[in-house]
């Protein structure tokens, strides 16, 4: 009897000689044979019948006659002022829920910015990022962040640091900063490295601001006049801004900021008296406001103080003129306007668009009452570069004058003690 082995060795070359014969003789698909090609052939009877019974494919496109190029062309004749200022509108969602919501105002439109576009833009945030800094311009979303952070040149730029993290104990309804009630602790290198950046940047006015910090004793306080007297120190040419909360009413707090060296103390109402309980959080009030805005005065008298008022929150005119009476009565110099933008559908709904020429209105309004500048404009914010430099350019003024005071009394001096002798 045969053993099973050879017959088992047999198997494998049997099966590779049938798969190659089966190769041989099969017609592929793609190689029709000529014989297969005449028998799939139709007649010409068969497919002109094929084809008539044959239904066009679906389509959405409409064949339909459409406007001339030329409607399409925007025509040379300008538009009247209530035509250009008027409310566009558009129908969005589906068919079963058409609303109609009003579009944004062109006059509100701004591009948006790119570091590859704009190398100061780019390198500002790339320092930013690297000393592991705020900025309200980009926690706040403002619009001009293309703008202000995207000078010709270094002296043009500008951003708007914000100190002791980018969380806020408080919860305002028109800000789009994150809140919580234990944010992080404060970085003690944060003044050190703020410092060091602009110092690095080279610019003529900064702007530094803060989250409101209520967990903390001072309400941050000490960290923010550290880190002023840490820039004066690496560069005493630098105009500084702060833009400070009001500390809880604590006005000791007040006072250990205006006297850290900085040259314009800012802090803002926001609104209008009978809107704030509504549009700010409940600690801040108007009044507070005042008394932080007065109290700067009264231990700096010549120190430049500053604040913002947005619109389109619903205020009447006599409520803005009853806000801007209040500012002079505590000597406030230097006001801003700006139309309110909503952040996000979570906050506060925009009640009016208002349009430049009443922005211009409030501007010539609040000159005429004794401010000493005013920057209003749909897009113009409490730290916007446009007032910034006029303000550099008030105290660079106001320095050269007592500069050249100081020189005539020390030359009187001098004279009188030559005199004597």
């Amino acid at each position: 009897m045969a053993s099973p082995a050879p017959i088992q060795r047999l198997q494998a070359p049997l099966r590779r000689s049938l798969a190659r014969a089966a190769a041989l003789s099969r017609t592929y698909a793609t190689i029709p044979s000529q014989s297969e090609l005449k028998e799939a052939a139709p007649s010409p009877s068969s497919s002109t019948a094929t084809s008539t019974e044959k239904k066009p494919r679906p389509t959405y496109f409409k064949d339909t006659t459409i406007a001339s190029f030329s409607d399409f062309v925007g025509s040379s004749a300008p538009l009247s002022i209530s035509e250009a200022y008027a409310p566009r509108t558009a129908e969005v969602g589906p068919v079963s829920n058409r609303r109609t919501i009003t579009r944004l105002p062109e006059w509100l439109k701004t591009p948006i910015p790119s570091a590859g576009a704009n190398p100061n833009f780019g390198k500002i945030k790339a320092d930013l990022r690297g000393l592991n800094l705020h900025t309200v311009c980009e926690e706040a979303r403002c619009p001009n962040i293309g703008e202000c952070w995207g000078g010709d040149n270094k002296n043009a730029a500008t951003a708007t640091i914000m100190l002791m993290g980018d969380t806020c104990t408080r919860g305002c309804r028109f800000c789009s900063v994150k809140t919580n009630r234990r944010p992080p602790p404060l970085d003690p290198h944060e003044p050190e490295n703020t410092a060091e950046a602009l110092a690095r940047w080279g610019l003529g006015y900064v702007v530094l601001t803060s989250v409101d910090r209520d967990d903390l004793a001072d309400g941050g306080a000490r960290h923010f006049a550290e880190t002023i007297r840490k820039i004066k120190q690496k560069k005493p040419t630098l105009l500084v801004e702060a833009l400070t909360g009001d500390f809880m009413g604590d006005l000791d707090m007040v006072k250990i900021v205006a006297e850290s060296g900085l040259d314009v103390y800012a802090h803002n109402v926001e609104t209008v008296e009978g809107l704030t309980p509504y549009v700010r959080d409940r600690r801040a009030t108007f009044r507070q406001s005042l008394k932080v805005l007065e109290h700067v005065k009264t231990v700096k008298p010549e120190m430049i103080t500053k604040t913002s008022i947005m619109l389109g929150l619903g205020e009447t005119e006599q409520e803005i003129w009853d806000t801007l009476r209040e500012l002079r009565k505590v000597n406030v110099d230097v006001v801003t306007f700006g139309q309110y933008m909503r952040p996000t559908k979570r906050h506060l709904k925009v009640e009016k668009y208002v349009t430049p020429d009443e922005f211009e209105i409030w501007r010539q309004r609040a000159l005429d009452l004794g401010f000493l500048y005013c920057a209003s404009g749909p897009l113009v914010r409490s730290s916007y570069k446009a007032g910034e430099a006029f303000i550099e350019n008030v105290l660079r003024k106001r320095a050269g004058e007592k500069m050249a005071t100081s020189g005539l009394d020390q030359a009187v001096v001098a004279e009188e003690t030559s005199k004597a002798l």
